[in-house]
C-alpha cells in the first residue's frame, strides 16, 4: 500500500497550518512526524485521513485519491488512532475494540469479527480488560484499546496522532514498541505525529521536522535530528549524542540568536 502527500494546503478559516507539503510513506516504515506546538502535525494526519479536507493538493492510496473513496473503503485500509478517547462512547474494551470491525459488516458483528477482536486483545496484552469499562482503566491501557481498535480494521497503514501525550516513561515505551513490533510482523506501515524527538529517535524508520506548517527536513533520524535543525525549527540549543544506533538529544536552554 503506497501513500503519497501532494502538495497538501490546509487553512482554519483565514489561518493557514499546512502549506505545499508533500511525503511518501513506504511499506512496512515507522514515519515520525516532529516539530513544535501548531505547526500542523496533527493537522496532516487528519487531512491524511480525509477527517479534515485540505484546501488544494491530493492524498493518493496506491494512486486512488481519497476524496473519491467512501468513508468505509479508507477505513479499510487506514486504521487512526486519536490521541485521547475524546469522542469514544463509554463501552467495555471488547466493544470498542469490536467497532474496528464495521467498515466490514456493519453493525452486525459474527464469529469471525469476535475472532479478530480476541486475537488483537491477545496480542496486545488486553484480555484480562476485555470485559472492563474502557473509561475504568489507566492511560496506557486505553492507548493499547484504541489501536488494538485500528488493528481490528485491518488496516494497512496505521494514523497515530500523539499516541505517548498522556502517558507516563513506562507506558510510553510499551505501546511504541507495541507498534514497533506490529509494523514490523505484519508488515504494515505507521505515521505518528510526536512531541519527544527521543522517542521519534528511537522509533522512527524516517523522520519529518515541520516548521510553521512545511516540511523542514526529511529523512533518516541521524540526518534530520541535528543541532542545527534543532535550533533552527525549535529555537533551543541542545547537545545531540549517539548510542551506536540513533542520536538522543539533551536540550540545553533556549537559543539567543
Amino acid at each position: 500500500m503506497k501513500l503519497k502527500v501532494n502538495n497538501v494546503e490546509f487553512a482554519y478559516k483565514s489561518i493557514s497550518v499546512l502549506e505545499n507539503v508533500s511525503m511518501e510513506l513506504n511499506r512496512a516504515e515507522v514515519l515520525g512526524i516532529v516539530g513544535p506546538n501548531g505547526t500542523g502535525k496533527s493537522t496532516l494526519i487528519r487531512c491524511i485521513d480525509h477527517i479534515l479536507n485540505p484546501k488544494r493538493g491530493s492524498i493518493l492510496l496506491d494512486g486512488h485519491n481519497i476524496n473519491k473513496m467512501s468513508r468505509m473503503e479508507i477505513a479499510r485500509k487506514m486504521g487512526y488512532v486519536p490521541q485521547n478517547l475524546e469522542g469514544v462512547f463509554p463501552a467495555s474494551v471488547i466493544d470498542t475494540v469490536l467497532m474496528g470491525r464495521r467498515p466490514y459488516l456493519g453493525w452486525k458483528n459474527s464469529k469471525e469479527d469476535l475472532d479478530c477482536v480476541l486475537e488483537v486483545l491477545e496480542l496486545l496484552g488486553m484480555m484480562e480488560f476485555a470485559m472492563r469499562d474502557i473509561k475504568e482503566i489507566s492511560g496506557g491501557q486505553q492507548q493499547k484499546v484504541l489501536i488494538a481498535r485500528a488493528l481490528a480494521q485491518k488496516a494497512i497503514i496505521l494514523l497515530l496522532d500523539e499516541p505517548t501525550s498522556n502517558l507516563d516513561i513506562r507506558h510510553q515505551l510499551e505501546v511504541m514498541e507495541i507498534i514497533k513490533n506490529i509494523v514490523k510482523n505484519k508488515g504494515i506501515s505507521a505515521i505518528m505525529a510526536l512531541h519527544d524527538l527521543n522517542l521519534a529517535s528511537r522509533y522512527a524508520d524516517r523522520i519529518i521536522l515541520m516548521k510553521d506548517g512545511k516540511i523542514f527536513a526529511v529523512g533518516n533520524p541521524t540526518s534530520v535530528l541535528t543541532v542545527e535543525n534543532i535550533k533552527e525549527v525549535y529555537g533551543v540549543r541542545a547537545l545531540v549524542k549517539d548510542d551506536g544506533k540513533n542520536p538522543y538529544i539533551i536540550p540545553l536552554e533556549p537559543a539567543t540568536s
